[in-house]
């Protein structure tokens, strides 16, 4: 609760067009370093079995638009590890960067193809509200919309400066972790 109120404060404070470049800046990134805690509060939740955790792990990962993180690891990641269908692993020799982007679009391509492959065993379309990344996709879509309702498209940057570097902060760890 408190970190949604300390985002909303923020993005406020985005919004007022009173900071200089490096205020707002600073207060993107700092956002960014919340939100990176909140995905690794996320990923420890996305690891239990009640659903209320997660889907506690859904809404820590909405500020960063990362809830497909939670479908990719837990059945993606975890399955094949430091293989090369794994986006979550670091390769000999891959920079930082490279791996940052294969793991974004691999890890999105991953948990759609976790997703569709589980509804389609259930005879379901993947267009559903039971399309986990769909689900996670609306929480983020409902929280930003809200903010920008609430405050202005001047909270854009800030949204999206702060969920990139959130979601960059898991990245890092995830690189630095399976580096060989």
């Amino acid at each position: 609760m408190a970190a949604r109120a300390a985002r909303a404060v923020a993005a406020r404070l985005a919004s007022t067009g009173t900071l200089s470049l490096l205020g707002y800046l600073g207060l993107a990134l700092t956002t960014g370093v919340v939100a990176g805690i909140a995905i690794n509060t996320a990923h420890e939740l996305g690891h239990k079995k009640d659903k209320l955790e997660r889907w506690l792990s859904k809404i820590a990962l909405a500020q960063t638009f990362y809830g497909h993180f939670s479908i990719e690891h837990n059945r993606g990641h975890h399955v094949s590890v430091a293989t090369p269908d794994d986006p979550a692993s670091s390769r000999l020799g891959e920079t930082f960067w490279r791996f940052l982007r294969r793991s974004v679009v691999g890890g999105l391509r991953s948990a759609w193809r976790l997703e569709r492959r589980r509804l389609t065993r259930r005879n379901g379309s993947v267009w559903t509200i039971r399309n986990d990344v769909l689900n996670a996709w609306l929480m983020s879509a409902v929280l930003c919309a809200a903010l920008i309702v609430a405050f202005g498209p001047r909270v854009i940057p800030f949204l999206l400066i702060q969920a990139v570097f959130g979601f960059s902060l898991l990245e890092v760890v995830n690189y630095i972790e399976h580096v060989a």
